[in-house]
């Protein structure tokens, strides 16, 4: 199920009213990213108010998940002896069934969820449909209640939750952003009639003859009689069935990603009438005199067929699609709170660091994919394109509201100077204003010099990975009049008059260096739009304790999640010491995942504790160098390979390799390496390949003492933040297309009406009713309409190009290269986008990747 946007607080508000302090608590599981860290922080403040216990629990993968819904949430279950309960998902669950995998719908059991609510709140897509269009119990069936649609419980219709609705019952529950209502309409009807079609039986084939057309159809359906998941063997002992155990073992993964509907129970075979097929195919009779004839059961099996094959193609394109990322769920929890008359000041800044930290990890509208930076400033660039765009405005407009400016003794806020703040007004000063903070890594904290040698932005577009960008730097701080010795000290004892000037500065001489975007600017087209400020940033003062931007604080909790807050500690020259003694891989695993709980603490306890934050500063920078360092080494040994569908590198040797054994650093790393290449081809062709998008990267980092690769891929970046998508547009296309549909509707209705008058004369005029010559009508009636219906499909496929442009597409890819090889491969983060290989396959498994689709 999911519930639309306008009724996020019902839920809540529910829960409220129903809770007390001895209530069981309420399951928060939360996904390893800042983000989630963040949404998690606003969803306890809130239930703290509120005095309703809860307890989090960080998950670090699909297989930590499963374990979470063995010992948490199934003993839970009231049919297993629990009370029932909430579990809330952040960032977590969205892009796989969750029922199964929870254990909430154990196979035989008549009661799945029993009393179980899970609220899925995640910004990766695309959604699971199970979860979105099911995951609810289903009424008894009875005499007039036998669908899909009509067994759905009081107030859920379609899918979705409607204000009848009376949660307690249990089950799953999306919480929409705005794209499932808007986007998903094909998806959703697609997904509703195969889950209302008849199953067939497996002995009609005998009474069809053998002809080879409809045999490849009745394969077809086959394939989609158990709908448990394309990916998924089906549970009839079919051949396809044998490929799916072989995938789990050689992935060690703890489950395949489910992406097409299931049926909530065995039905029973279904017999094909007449009314089956012609009530869910509105065609007008031609006559009240002389009604249609009745089509044979052959006629009646093909149309199935048809229908059937048509929706699993709308769902097999819907999923083929690519990864995207949505709304940032710490902003839907900062909009639960605003409903709530909650918000303030901490609420807000916990939403800022969330979404900023999107942006860090290249989580866009394309995917994880490197930014591609436009000199066309017309159109929205960065995270999420005019989507992003807006919702960093609303995030201004709010901090305005809550913290308004400083106007005292007649006096300007330093906002309204255009001076990077790096200390508090005053000692009680906590609030929040805006800064126009440059692209630079972690200024207030670093000197300007290493700020700007470590800006992955600079990396890129000075190509400071060169001794011909190290000069190019020095000349750009020459210009500016900044000796290199004034520019090495810290930043916040630098001296005033020039950092007054830096801004001014950075704005003169940028442009010299393509470096247009490197600060923002106050105007945008030659107006100030009301002081909108588009581009400027966050900063939070703590008294006279600290002052940092939302960057900031969004690269320290990464550091501490990637590295741990004493990584820094160790000798950043000497390698890390592996053991090359062969390890249990299960208890290694464990192991992992303990030590990245541990590290979730951490920063969570960070987040609202200023000085384990400010301690955290160290470990960000440990992380960056390696990051710097490991990217230079790896342009200027030329260990970048160029394969048919991306470029490739491996980090298996070197002082920080045992660094890049988290994900989450080495998307940050390969981020780096993609943006570089993406300026080094812009330069080099005057354009980018891959239709404007740039070429895909791929990334592994060995870990010696488990004998694996972690492998990442990130798309060349574009997308739809290139192609401003925006709603309205959306909005305006998808009116014009109904419109055109109907039209087309209109005109096949009245083909269909002579083609059933001619068929009828036809058969008066021979005397016969031969069902062979009913079936050569059909074929050509069927023919016919697929002819009408070319450029309906052409449109539909225009669309879908649009939906899918430049996406990233590695995790179905990956899951093609298992199923296709012998690999030795585990599936087990949420970004699907990442994989981890077996040392010795990471050869074979590369080589079957390059013949893949990698972008959409």
């Amino acid at each position: 199920m999911y519930l639309p946007r306008s009724l996020i607080s019902k839920l809540y508000t529910h829960l409220q009213n129903t809770r007390h302090p001895l209530s069981p608590p309420v399951l928060i599981l939360v996904a390893l990213e800042p983000d989630a860290l963040c949404a998690c922080r606003i969803l306890a403040r809130l239930l703290k108010h509120d005095y309703i216990p809860h307890k989090i629990q960080p998950v670090s993968g699909y297989t930590d998940l499963e374990r979470a819904g063995k010992d948490l949430v199934a003993p839970m279950m009231e049919s297993k002896g629990g009370s029932g309960g909430v579990v809330v998902c952040l960032g977590v669950g969205g892009l796989i069934d969750l029922g199964p995998l929870l254990g909430l719908e154990p196979e035989g059991d008549d009661a799945p969820y029993s009393g179980v609510e899970v609220w899925v709140m995640d910004a990766h897509r695309p959604w699971n449909l199970s979860n979105i269009f099911g995951g609810f119990p289903l009424q008894p069936t009875t005499e007039g209640t036998v669908t899909y649609q009509s067994r759905s419980p009081v107030g859920v219709m379609g899918g979705q939750i409607e204000r009848a609705y009376n949660p307690g019952r249990g089950g799953i529950i999306a919480i929409d952003d705005g794209d499932i209502e808007e986007d998903l309409g094909n998806e959703r009807e697609a997904y509703l009639a195969l889950m209302d079609m008849p199953d067939l039986e497996d002995d009609d084939d005998a009474d069809l003859g053998s002809d080879s057309e409809l045999e490849d159809e009745d394969s077809t359906a086959h394939a989609g009689q158990k709908r448990k998941s394309w990916s998924d063997g089906h549970e009839d002992g079919s051949d396809d069935d044998l490929d799916r155990p072989a995938q789990r073992r050689r992935s060690n993964s703890s489950t395949s990603i489910p992406t097409s509907p299931r049926r909530p129970q065995p039905r029973g075979l279904v017999s094909l009438q007449a009314t089956d097929i012609l009530s869910s195919d509105p065609i007008e009779p031609p006559s009240a005199a002389q009604p249609p004839p009745t089509p044979s059961a052959r006629t009646l099996r093909r149309r199935l067929l048809r229908m059937r094959q048509k929706n699993e193609t709308v769902l097999q394109e819907y999923y083929k699609m690519g990864a995207s990322f949505s709304e940032p769920i710490s902003s839907m929890m900062y909009s639960l709170a605003s409903e709530l008359g909650r918000e303030d000041n901490d609420l807000l800044w916990l939403t800022i660091v969330g979404v900023t930290s999107m942006e860090l990890y290249g989580r866009s509208s394309a995917g994880v994919a490197a930014p591609i930076r436009r000199n066309d400033k017309s159109k929205p660039t960065g995270w999420l394109g005019a989507r992003g765009a807006q919702i960093r405005q609303l995030l201004r407009d709010e901090v305005r509201r809550l913290n308004p400016p400083d106007i005292s003794n007649g006096r300007a806020a330093s906002e309204n100077t255009g001076v990077i703040p790096t200390t508090a007004r005053s000692p009680e000063d906590t609030g929040i204003r805006l800064s126009p903070e440059p692209r630079f890594l972690l200024i207030r904290h670093w000197s300007l010099y290493d700020s700007m040698l470590h800006s992955p932005y600079l990396f890129s577009r000075l190509k400071t990975w060169s001794e011909t960008g190290i000069r190019r730097l020095h000349k750009l701080l020459a210009k500016m009049g900044v000796s290199l010795a004034q520019c090495k000290q810290s930043y916040t004892h630098m001296d005033m008059v020039l950092k007054r000037e830096l801004r001014a500065k950075l704005l003169k001489y940028g442009s010299l260096y393509n470096l247009e975007e490197m600060v923002p600017s106050v105007e945008t087209d030659g107006k100030d739009r009301g002081g909108a400020k588009d581009g400027w940033g966050f900063v939070r003062s703590w008294g006279w304790r600290a002052t940092l931007s939302a960057q900031d604080v969004g690269v320290v909790i990464g550091a501490l999640l990637e590295v741990g807050k004493h990584a820094h500690a160790a000798d950043p020259v000497a390698p890390v010491a592996q053991s090359t003694q062969e390890v249990d891989q299960d208890a290694e695993i464990a192991a992992q995942g303990e030590e990245w709980v541990g590290r979730f603490w951490e920063a969570y306890d960070a987040l609202e504790d200023i000085d384990a934050l400010k301690a955290g500063v160290p470990t960000a920078q440990f992380l960056h160098r390696a990051i710097y360092r490991t990217g230079t080494s790896l342009i200027n040994k030329k260990q970048i390979r160029h394969l048919r569908a991306f470029r490739m590198c491996v980090v298996k040797d070197g002082p920080d390799v045992g660094l890049f054994t988290h994900p989450a650093a080495l998307t940050k790393l390969s981020l780096w390496v993609g943006e570089a290449l993406s300026e080094q081809e812009r330069e080099s062709h005057g354009k980018l390949s891959h239709g404007g998008r740039g070429t895909p990267l791929v990334v592994a980092s060995l870990n010696e003492k488990r004998g694996v690769y972690m492998v990442v891929g990130t798309g060349g970046g574009g997308g739809p933040d290139t192609t401003f998508l925006d709603r309205e547009a959306a909005k305006q296309r998808q009116a014009e297309k109904e419109a055109k549909a109907k039209k087309k509707e209109e005109a096949k209705a009245a083909k269909q009406k002579i083609k059933e008058e001619k068929r009828a004369a036809r058969r008066r005029a021979s005397g016969q009713d031969n069902e062979d010559e009913e079936d050569e009508l059909e074929t050509e009636s069927e023919a016919s309409e697929a002819s009408d219906s070319d450029s309906e499909d052409d449109d539909d496929d225009e669309t879908a190009r649009e939906k899918g442009f430049g996406l990233n597409r590695f995790g179905a890819a990956f899951q093609e290269v298992v199923s296709e090889t012998n690999a030795r491969v585990r599936i087990d983060s949420f970004e699907h986008c990442v994989v981890e290989v077996k040392k010795e396959d990471l050869g074979g498994f590369l080589e079957s990747l390059s013949m893949k689709a990698v972008v959409g």
